[in-house]
């Protein structure tokens, strides 16, 4: 049976990540971003990204809404850099608008992109070490 429970550890890293390259991820909401740790699950993923649909969130009365599903034993093994490399590809997922929807796989959301903001990232986090 699956079970699923919140990781304010894993929300803080979403928000560091926000953060430190704000000027990336300018138009995410933290606030509207939550983390949840999927465990007993058999899925190979890492993580997914979810979103409120619309008519969901018109009956509801809400704002556009993520959830960022960690497989518990998938990405427990991570380094921390690969941890932060899952989370920036499923922040990239979340459109420009945070609309409610989802970006796919292309031109937005490549290891190339992903690849390109880890190393933004680090750099960030050393230089403000000194």
């Amino acid at each position: 049976m699956r079970d699923y429970s919140f990781d304010p550890e894993l929300e803080s890293l979403v928000r560091d990540v926000v953060h430190t390259l704000r000027d990336y991820f300018f138009y995410i909401d933290v606030e509207r971003v939550r983390v949840v740790v999927c465990r007993n699950c058999r899925s190979r993923a890492l993580a997914r990204i979810h979103y409120l649909p619309t008519v969901w969130r018109l009956v509801l009365g809400l704002k556009p809404m993520y959830v960022i599903e960690v497989i518990e034993g998938n990405f427990n093994s991570l380094t921390y850099e690969e941890k932060v490399r899952v989370v920036i590809h499923e922040l990239l997922h979340i459109p420009k608008g945070f609309s409610g929807g989802l970006r796919p796989h292309g031109r937005y959301v490549s290891s190339y992109v992903v690849e390109r903001l880890l190393k933004e990232y680090f750099r960030r986090k050393s230089a403000s070490k000194r």
